[in-house]
């Protein structure tokens, strides 16, 4: 009798048995293929990975698969490895990390319709390469055909990197194998999938992002598995697609967090792409302006794990990088959160009908209300924060659960009618700006304002069209967006995130500034940046201002090196939550306590804390970080630990997740 092994998404670290049908065949050539097989009252679609000849459970408890659905190629052997590293690594059920990398409509039980993928054959010429500059031609040269090799490109905004991007999915396009290029944000498809299309028009391009419907996004995977796609383009969970002749990996703003996915599996797409490019024995290019800083140590430590290729100077024939200025604060006082020097420089702008951007990364009106009379301020009920003032929305709102509330009129306490607002939001800065400059036309760009992509693309091509004079935007606008009327980035309320307890806040602050510093200028039209600062003399302004990522990325990390935080070691981070605290940090208390007679002296315990955001929608919340200066033996204690963590009896109240190398803290 033949025993099919059949992965599900369950919570479970274990694959379930079925029994293979009388009449039905199953060979090696079905391992990969999806399954409809019943589980409990249900039916489940699963993976087949193993056939075998005997098991555990009784043979008369064995059920039949329902049916073996061959209609697309097998799950490749590379795919299997892929899922297989990302469940050991990230310690997560091998299941669910299978299965949640299908798209939603094939692991439906009534899948979409499948159609082919429609191919836009074109009469007209691809759009021809442009000239490279010296330092591209070098990086190209250096970059060696076919060769498995990570390679760590650092170009300065507008230095060309796209355009390495496209040389190298042109050799991979001529030596008949398929690329994967990942971005960040799903914004930022839309224009390099633009790109990607003028030079390749034919060579089946697909996009895998969140926004797609089932349909399109089953679809496109298919196009992908079965190699009529020869370009992917996709966010992070694109890392998973299966592409049988893969032949190089292109991974764009390495640096984003938004590569690390923060809820369910806690995978960073950057890193399984690092190892899949490895794997598969095929070139990968990290590609950013900021590196991260675990990246710049690999291409930086002497060890050879990456080669660094830099690109120091714009593109474009004249284009000169924008010049940087500190306002100090303290002397140039703020009028509503604007400095003179940022408002004169708005107004020549006006007047040379050129576009100013207005940087501030926080949305909403104002942080907070607050009554001077009795101190109620305006607190969210499920969160350990703030409701922020929408005044557009006419609306109090929770940026952590979503909670909304009517604006009071009056104060709910003591119902005083003078309440105050604290803090500045992007609304309150376009509120300013339109009193200051009524004959300016000003666009607001953040996630209340371009929540879709249809709203997103419409802000963007009203930029690009010069239909807007002021612009003012938080991250969003701050990456890899080409708007050429645009002069004058006005960065404001910076300061915060130098004295942050994240100890990741200045690496992300810098990053930040300079992509958004990024946007300022052309070859015909010098771009300025002013930064709003009362530390003009803090060393990540100073790099900021000599444009010397180096010389800011050697600090930190002889700063971290010297703390002891990674690169120079290797964490995870237990996480809790339950109604009531006490249950959240007694759960991480138990965990902490059970394994530390047996742990390896190289592991190190951090007592329990209550998490920054110690509440969020109604649920009490704590953390346990796990430390050791080795990657391996992390690893190693993490696998034994994370099956006593399921043995605790815990309130059926508290959920907990483990992740590895976190991001947040």
């Amino acid at each position: 009798m033949q025993i099919a092994r059949v992965a599900l998404d369950v919570p479970l670290r274990r694959f379930f048995d079925y029994r293979v049908p009388e009449g039905e065949r199953m060979s090696v050539a079905d391992i990969g293929c999806r399954v409809r097989v019943p589980f409990g009252q249900r039916q489940k679609i699963g993976i087949l990975v193993e056939l075998a000849t005997d098991t555990d459970i009784p043979l008369a408890q064995l059920k039949p698969i329902e049916s073996i659905l061959r209609e697309l190629p097998p799950l490749p052997a590379a795919w299997f490895r892929l899922t297989r590293f990302c469940a050991a690594y990230y310690h997560a059920p091998l299941g669910q990390v299978m299965l949640s990398t299908l798209p939603a409509g094939l692991r439906a039980l009534a899948p979409p319709k499948a159609r082919p993928l429609r191919q836009h054959i074109v009469d007209v010429p691809a759009q021809p390469a442009p000239l490279l500059t010296c330092e591209q031609e070098a990086a190209l040269t250096s970059m060696a055909v076919g060769k498995a090799r990570a390679y760590l490109l650092h170009g300065v905004t507008g230095s060309g990197k796209t355009e390495i991007y496209l040389r190298l999915i042109e050799r991979c396009l001529a030596a008949g194998r398929q690329s994967l290029l990942l971005v960040p944000e799903i914004n930022l498809t839309p224009q390099l999938e633009a790109r990607v299309t003028a030079r390749f028009p034919n060579a089946g391009l697909v996009s895998l992002h969140s926004e797609l419907g089932e349909a399109a996004r089953s679809r496109n995977w298919r196009a992908a598995l079965t190699g009529e796609a020869r370009i992917v383009l996709g966010t992070r969970l694109a890392v998973f697609t299966p592409l049988p002749e893969l032949g190089l990996i292109i991974v764009d703003e390495e640096h984003d967090p938004s590569f690390k996915q923060q809820d369910g599996i806690r995978y960073s797409a950057r890193d399984l792409a690092v190892f899949r490019a490895h794997d598969s024995a095929i070139p990968i290019v990290l590609g950013s302006a900021t590196p991260s800083l675990e990246s710049w140590a690999n291409a930086n430590d002497g060890t050879g794990r990456y080669r660094l290729l830099s690109l120091r100077e714009r593109a474009f024939e004249g284009a000169r990088l924008p010049l940087l200025r500190c306002i100090d604060t303290r002397v140039d006082k703020l009028q509503d959160g604007l400095s003179r020097a940022l408002l004169l420089a708005i107004e020549q702008r006006l007047a040379r009908a050129e576009q100013s951007l207005v940087f501030l990364n926080r949305r909403g009106y104002a942080p907070v209300m607050a009554c001077a009379a009795c101190g109620w301020t305006s607190h969210c009920h499920r969160c350990a924060a703030n409701l922020v003032l929408h005044l557009a929305d006419r609306c109090l709102r929770c940026h952590h659960c979503g909670f909304e509330a009517r604006i009071p009129k009056r104060c709910p306490t003591c119902g005083n009618q003078d309440l105050n607002t604290f803090g500045r939001g992007t609304q309150r800065i376009e509120a300013v700006l339109a009193e200051r400059f009524p004959q300016a036309r000003i666009l607001r760009v953040d996630r209340d304002s371009a929540g879709s992509r249809r709203q997103w693309e419409t802000s963007v091509a009203t930029i690009q069209r010069g239909e807007a004079d002021i612009l003012v935007g938080t991250q969003m606008l701050a990456k890899g967006h080409d708007f050429p009327k645009l002069t004058l980035v006005g960065a404001i309320a910076p300061d915060a995130a130098l004295f942050a307890a994240d100890w990741r806040a200045p690496e992300r602050l810098f990053a930040q500034l300079m992509q958004v510093a990024g946007r300022a200028g052309r070859a015909d039209r010098p771009g300025e940046v002013l930064l709003q600062t009362q530390f003009p003399d803090h060393p990540l302004y100073a790099a900021l201002v000599r444009h010397d990522y180096p010389a800011f990325a050697a600090t930190q990390l002889k700063e971290r090196q010297q703390a002891g935080f990674p690169p120079y070691a290797h964490q995870a981070m237990l996480r809790a939550e339950a109604p009531q605290m006490t249950e959240a940090l007694s759960f991480l208390a138990t965990a902490r306590a059970g394994p530390e007679s047996e742990n390896d002296p190289l592991v190190i315990f951090y007592d329990p804390v209550p998490m920054r955001l110690s509440r969020r929608a109604s649920l009490e919340r704590a953390q346990l970080l796990v430390e050791s200066p080795s990657r391996r033996t992390l690893q190693r204690f993490l696998a034994g630990w994370v099956t006593r963590l399921e043995a605790i009896k815990a309130s059926s109240r508290l959920r907990w997740h483990l992740e590895v190398d976190p991001l947040e803290f």
